[in-house]
C-alpha cells in the first residue's frame, strides 16, 4: 500500500528545526504539486525552491534523515519543474517519495482550509510547539482533522462483491465503502454502508488492516464481512452504477497496487481472507 515505504522510515514528529538547503520544498498550486516528472518524482531542494522565490517554508515531516517543508507561496514552474495533479502522481514513485507527496497535500489542504478563525473569523497563527493553528484573538485552536471511513469486502463463499461508482472519473472496481457517522461505532459502519448502498446484510465481521489514505485525509479501515441472507443486490443508484458478484478465479484486476481496496481484493484472490482460512 501507499504508506508500506520500508525500508524508509516516516516521521511526523513536529518540529521547529529550520529547512538546510537540501532539504525538500513542496509547493502547491491550482495545477498540483511542482516536481520534475520525467524521472519518476523529483521535488526541489530547499535551495531550488528559494532561489524560485519560496516564502516561509513551513516544517512538515522527515523521511529518514531528510526534513520535507511547505512553501507559503506558489512558486513559478521552470528549471525544469512543472505542476502535476496528484491523481497522475499517484502512478509514479519513488514509493516514499510519493506518500511524502501525498502526505504534504493532506497538510496543505489543512492549513489552506483553516486560515481564519471558525469562531470569530480572525486570521490563525501558527503554533510554534506543535501541529496546530492557534487564534489570537479568542484561543480557539484547530488540529489536523481526519475522517475515519471503512472498506467492507462482503464475502459469500468463494465470491467477493465488487462495486463501481456513479458519476465519477474513477471506473475501476472497489468494494463498498463510506464514511463514519457521529454516534456510531466502526462496525456499525459497515453495517449500514452496505445495507444502504447494496441492500445486503451481513453476519460476522473480521477486520483486516488500516490505511492512512492521505489523497483524502481519511483514516480507511478495512473489514472483510460475511453475507447472511439473501444474496439479490439492492442498488443505491446516486453512489453505485454496479455492484456483482464475482467467483474467486474470475475478480478483475483493475483497481490500485497502492490501496487497502486493492490488497484486498488480492487477499481474497489468494484464499487468504479470514473466511476461507477458516474453513
Amino acid at each position: 500500500m501507499v504508506q508500506d515505504i520500508s525500508p524508509h522510515v516516516f516521521r511526523n514528529e513536529f518540529t521547529n528545526i529550520p529547512p538546510a538547503e537540501g532539504d525538500f520544498a513542496l509547493s502547491f498550486g491550482p495545477d498540483g504539486l511542482l516536481m520534475d516528472p520525467s524521472v519518476g518524482i523529483r521535488l526541489p531542494t530547499v535551495a531550488e525552491a528559494r532561489a524560485l522565490g519560496a516564502e516561509g517554508l513551513q516544517f512538515l515531516f522527515t523521511e529518514d534523515n531528510s526534513r520535507f517543508y511547505l512553501s507559503d507561496n506558489t512558486l513559478p514552474a521552470g528549471r525544469g519543474y512543472v505542476y502535476v495533479d496528484s491523481r497522475a502522481f499517484r502512478g509514479m514513485g519513488p514509493q516514499a517519495v510519493l506518500y511524502a507527496c501525498g502526505v504534504g497535500e493532506s497538510l496543505f489542504r489543512w492549513y489552506r482550509s483553516n486560515r481564519f478563525c471558525g469562531g470569530c473569523g480572525t486570521e490563525m497563527g501558527r503554533s510554534e510547539r506543535e501541529r496546530s493553528l492557534i487564534c489570537p484573538a479568542c484561543g480557539h485552536t484547530v488540529y489536523p482533522k481526519i475522517c475515519p471511513a471503512i472498506i467492507a469486502a462482503v464475502c459469500d463463499g468463494d465470491r467477493l462483491l465488487l462495486t463501481k461508482y456513479a458519476g465519477r472519473g474513477f471506473s475501476s472496481h472497489a468494494l463498498v465503502a463510506g464514511f463514519a457517522e457521529i454516534g456510531e461505532s466502526i462496525e456499525d459502519t459497515v453495517r449500514r454502508e452496505v445495507m444502504e448502498e447494496v441492500g445486503l446484510r451481513l453476519g460476522e465481521l473480521r477486520f483486516y488492516k488500516s490505511q492512512p489514505w492521505v489523497f483524502t485525509d481519511t483514516l480507511l479501515m478495512g473489514f472483510y464481512a460475511r453475507l447472511d441472507g439473501p444474496d439479490t443486490v439492492r442498488l443505491q443508484e446516486d453512489e453505485l452504477s454496479l455492484a456483482q458478484w464475482f467467483s474467486r478465479d474470475a475478480l478483475p484486476g483493475d483497481h490500485s497496487a497502492i490501496s487497502l481496496t486493492g490488497e484486498m481484493i488480492e487477499v481474497f484472490r489468494a484464499g487468504q481472507d479470514p473466511f476461507s482460512l477458516a474453513k
